[in-house]
């Protein structure tokens, strides 16, 4: 008797997908304005309804909750995409920077140093010390917490300070580091 249920549930479900779709992914392009993405959007909102159809269809207005499940997934994906932007403007807005005479062998050595260092501290460090840019900035850019880049950078630096075989860290990596592959080279 089970499977007459599932299958009237199903049933049921099917229908609904097949009436309201096209209509979420056309709310869904408008919320977000991205058409590739509407489609996507739709889809899981009404995987979201069907992980929970049971309660779904007893409720007054399914379709409502679908909506809401689309501008709830709408949002994340803006948000999702607001913050990824923030993170390229901040790392790209450093102006540019000229290094006369650059001494090629320690900035191999630094190279090599920060490719050892794991992704997470190598980010850290770069963007503290050779992009200067604030541990707030550093947080954000990354999507970790402000304690997070204070502790990763201090671990990559004394890395960096072991590896490199000196106490003392460069206080400034040469931005011309990260230009020839070395700190965000493919090691990760």
């Amino acid at each position: 008797m089970g499977t007459v249920v599932d299958d009237a549930a199903s049933a049921e479900f099917h229908a609904f997908f097949e009436r309201h779709h096209a209509e979420l992914a056309r709310f869904a392009h408008m919320l977000t304005g991205e058409a590739d993405a509407a489609d996507d959007l739709a889809a899981d909102a009404l995987l979201e309804m069907w992980r929970r159809w049971d309660r779904v269809r007893a409720a007054d207005h399914p379709v409502a909750y679908a909506r809401g499940v689309v501008a709830n997934l709408a949002r994340t994906r803006i948000r999702s995409a607001v913050r990824e932007r923030r993170r390229i403007t901040l790392f790209w807005s450093q102006r540019e920077e000229k290094t006369e005479n650059p001494d090629v062998s320690a900035v191999l050595d630094v190279q090599g140093a920060l490719r050892r260092l794991p992704f997470r501290k190598r980010a850290c460090v770069v963007l503290r010390h050779a992009f200067d840019l604030s541990e707030k900035d550093t947080a954000l850019a990354l999507g970790i917490s402000v304690g997070t880049v204070k502790s990763q950078t201090s671990k990559g630096v004394a890395e960096l300070k072991r590896l490199l075989g000196t106490d003392e860290a460069p206080r400034r990596i040469p931005a011309t580091v990260g230009r020839t592959g070395g700190a965000g080279g493919r090691n990760r």
